[in-house]
């Protein structure tokens, strides 16, 4: 699912469940020590998508670890991103050669709990949400507009090692599945403040993405 919404020099890998024979690092189990059942299926599932993607590139396989905020820490020369959600686990990665920059979030497809839309919306998001439902009230854009929100954090935080708040970056999001994010705060080390990114709909899940080229 995740590769449909990728450039072809982003290499991905997707499992719609946890892989029961999937195993971690010694370095990494320490990371999970304390989690429950499902959390540990999805980190384990997780660095095992990972490392199947980062194969594809003729990485040999080996610790993903955390670093500052939980970021993965990926290969020297390769950058990557990896979400889960009920039901779906996926990794991209792609060399640094080719990849300047790379974020992707997975969701299930239904409404935002109720608070949340309020909590990561500025207020020309709800205005153009509104707009959105009116095109094609089966899709849950505020939803969408958070998995957005996420994959543009995905991006930034790589870069800067900054937090962004989710008032930060104002989303623009379209119905053929793009999306534009403006960023409200400035990094020299961004080299933009204008990321464009784009989104599916598939199976009870919605994915997001952005990948920006070197």
């Amino acid at each position: 699912m995740i590769d449909k919404i990728l450039p072809s020099w982003v290499v991905t890998a997707e499992e719609f469940g946890d892989v029961p024979d999937a195993t971690l690092f010694p370095e990494e189990e320490g990371l999970i020590a304390n989690a429950v059942a499902v959390r540990r299926g999805e980190f384990v599932t997780g660095r095992h998508c990972a490392r199947r993607a980062l194969g594809r590139l003729g990485v040999p396989p080996g610790p993903i670890l955390r670093g500052e905020r939980g970021a993965p820490l990926w290969p020297p020369g390769t950058i990557g991103s990896i979400t889960h959600c009920a039901g779906y686990r996926a990794a991209a990665v792609a060399s640094e050669r080719d990849a300047a920059m790379l974020g992707i979030d997975a969701e299930p497809h239904g409404p935002l709990p109720s608070g949340v839309l309020e909590a990561i919306a500025r207020p020309e998001e709800i205005v153009a949400l509104r707009l959105l439902r009116k095109a094609d009230p089966a899709v849950c854009w505020d939803r969408i507009l958070f998995s957005a929100k996420e994959s543009v954090y995905k991006t930034w935080f790589p870069v800067t090692g900054r937090w962004l708040e989710f008032s930060e970056a104002s989303v623009d999001i379209d119905t053929s599945g793009g999306f534009t994010a403006r960023l409200l705060v400035t990094d020299a080390r961004m080299g933009t403040d204008v990321l464009s990114g784009r989104w599916l709909v598939a199976d009870g899940l919605l994915a997001t993405s952005i990948a920006r080229a070197r």
